[in-house]
């Protein structure tokens, strides 16, 4: 499936694809926010700290990455189109600069640990979720970048 850089105008969508994956992916998190926020974020903030890239199927925005040179910030695919090859697409998009990178996934996402161990990210610090806003146990993962390899 091609990719295209996400556009202000995408915030919406970003914000569905988001609230979707959370809510069916990951029901053991708080709610935390309205969908009004959600949009508002990824407006004001997420689009304009991140490079995003979303991934579309009949039209609609259905998984996106946002990223910055040291850093994958947020990767979801919306759980109708989990399964089928969209997020090793959207992770290699994030990763094709070759330079280390690191994210923060929930401990109890096992589904994602599991993703980024077999492509190659490490665990390097596990918390007690102190320093996120669901405060929910995390972890560090980090990839050393092409070159080690």
């Amino acid at each position: 499936m091609p990719l295209r850089r996400a556009t202000p105008m995408d915030a919406a969508a970003l914000a569905v694809v988001h609230r979707a994956a959370m809510r069916i992916s990951l029901p053991f998190l708080p709610e935390l926010h309205t969908p009004a926020e959600d949009v508002r974020f990824f407006a004001e903030r997420f689009l304009p700290a991140n490079e995003v890239w979303v991934a579309e199927a009949q039209g609609q925005i259905v998984g996106y990455v946002g990223f910055d040179p040291d850093w994958i910030n947020h990767l979801y695919v919306h759980p109708d189109h989990q399964g089928g090859g969209l997020g090793p697409e959207l992770l290699a998009k994030s990763m094709a600069d070759g330079l280390p990178k690191q994210l923060w996934t929930f401990q109890k996402n096992v589904r994602a640990r599991r993703f980024y161990e077999q492509r190659g990210f490490r665990a390097v610090r596990f918390t007690q979720g102190e320093d996120n806003e669901e405060r929910e146990p995390d972890v560090l993962y980090a990839w050393p970048g092409r070159g080690a390899l």
